[in-house]
């Protein structure tokens, strides 16, 4: 992998990098992230936004052409990494997915602009350490890897049904619900229509509050202000 200077879609300039060892068959090509901490998030999203050059364009192409490349993370307690660890190699790093783009182009344009981008968002957990690496191996693509953007959902502090609940993160799996307890606020009292004696809400996979059981009333003497 090789770090340039390009345009992008609107004419700015850019650092990215590129591969594009198409010829030779047995590629092998890894390029890491630094360490990224987990922050609390127990699952994580990664945005990527790159360019693959379509095999069919290029005169002389070894049947070894590839238009995908693979995506891997690693789990770690420290910033541990050197260049031999951890190895450059599935079982160390697990596989998130193999890559493909949705569109492929045929030449850079006269500017030097890289044109067709693709934009592909995958995701992986649950992380249990303290952070994380990203990895991304490359096995004879013509491909440009201009953005990644790593993220994660959580559901912000909110009032609901006269009570506070507070900033809970998603959980590991796509379709968690994570418990949160909520606490009256202040001149308000438990009711239950469930029978039972506390009031939740779930958080899900994607940062949004639902299933709430449970709430809070007003307590004898008080009417709700401002909801």
């Amino acid at each position: 992998w090789d770090e340039v200077s390009v345009l992008d879609d609107k004419k700015r300039l850019i650092r990215t990098f590129q591969v594009c060892n198409v010829a030779e068959p047995g590629q092998n090509n890894w390029l890491r992230t630094h360490f990224i901490e987990r922050r609390g998030a127990h699952r994580v999203h990664v945005r990527l936004r790159f360019s693959v050059r379509d095999c069919a364009s290029m005169r002389t192409v070894a049947s070894s052409c590839k238009e995908t490349f693979t995506l891997y993370y690693h789990q770690s307690e420290a910033d541990i990494a050197s260049q031999d660890m951890p190895e450059w190699r599935e079982g160390p790093w697990t596989k998130v997915d193999t890559i493909a783009a949705d569109e492929s182009f045929s030449q850079v344009d006269s500017t030097g602009k890289v044109v067709k981008m693709n934009v592909k968002v995958r995701s992986f957990g649950p992380l249990t350490k303290h952070g994380f690496y990203l990895a991304f191996q490359d096995s004879g693509a013509c491909m440009s890897l201009v953005a990644v953007q790593v993220f994660f959902y959580k559901c912000p502090a909110v009032v609901k049904g006269f009570a506070s609940f507070p900033e809970t993160f998603a959980g590991g799996e796509r379709t968690s619900l994570v418990e949160s307890p909520g606490t009256c606020v202040p001149n308000a009292e438990e009711t239950s229509t469930t029978g039972s004696s506390s009031v939740r809400l779930h958080c899900n996979g994607e940062g949004e509050w639902m299933v709430a059981i449970g709430r809070c009333t007003c307590k004898a003497g008080y009417q709700p202000v401002d909801d």
